[in-house]
């Protein structure tokens, strides 16, 4: 079994909650059309990211029963990133995965914050993502600056995954990360990273774009330049993912009783 990722790289509408679903949709319905089963947006795409005090009250709205509805209508399985909030008060930067028939596979609140933007907005989330399996291929989940953490893909490899969906906002001037640690990652542990980055200006940010789907030997599957909008497709093959390890056998080589 194999499954084909879509990877929307868009700007988004800050603020604007339908806008950004009709973002949504437009994509879902244009990488079904192109024989995609799942599109994943970039980080806290349904509401934007750089709003501030605005998230609280947008996290309130029952955000993922409306990506739900587009996976359902569209069939499509959807990753977006949006903000969830915590029962006692306050909010997460998340994602929630939904199934082709808009059923809710599970979510996953951002564990690592970056910096005084994340901080002054969210809470931290205490877990890393449970792997699930979506048609047949095994997939785990990390938003942003948690990929810079050699410890939470590594994690993921060790659990088996075939891909690691990152859906980011990664700004100026940090681009090295798109186009270096991203390969790297993808390496270093023989999996897929579908690494899914907005475009353009929010606020006083200016995101780098450079998406990328890349393979478990640390090539590019599929890629985006700094400013375009659009899809990126590419299929994610557990078989790729076997060869890749017997290939470069650093999971069955560590040493862990020594690290």
């Amino acid at each position: 079994m194999t499954l084909t990722i879509a990877g929307l790289q868009h700007a988004g509408v800050p603020g604007d909650v339908e806008a950004n679903l009709a973002i949504i949709e437009h994509a879902a319905r244009d990488a079904a059309r192109r024989g995609a089963a799942m599109l994943v947006t970039p980080e806290m795409f349904v509401t934007g990211y750089n709003i501030d005090g605005s998230l609280d009250d947008l996290a309130a709205l029952d955000l993922t029963a409306r990506v739900a509805r587009i996976a359902r209508s569209v069939g499509i399985a959807i990753v977006a990133g949006l903000p969830l909030p915590k029962e006692s008060g306050g909010i997460y930067n998340a994602l929630v995965v939904v199934d082709s028939a808009g059923v809710e596979l599970t979510r996953y609140r951002k564990t690592h914050l970056f910096a005084e933007l994340d901080r002054s907005l969210f809470h931290a989330g205490d877990a890393l993502a449970d792997p699930i399996d979506v048609g047949g291929v095994r997939l785990s989940f990390l938003i942003c600056y948690d990929v810079e953490f050699p410890e939470t893909v590594r994690a993921a490899a060790l659990a088996g995954v075939d891909a690691v969906i990152v859906p980011t906002a990664q700004m100026e001037p940090f681009a090295h990360i798109a186009d270096h640690l991203i390969p790297v990652r993808a390496w270093e542990n023989q999996v897929h990273v579908v690494y899914v980055n907005r475009c353009g200006a929010e606020g006083d940010l200016r995101y780098v774009g450079r998406s990328s789907i890349v393979a478990p030997d640390g090539e590019r599957l599929a890629s985006l330049g700094e400013a375009e909008s659009g899809l990126m497709i590419a299929t994610i093959d557990p078989d790729a993912t076997a060869r890749a390890r017997i290939a470069n056998p650093y999971l069955d080589d560590r040493r862990p009783e020594l690290y």
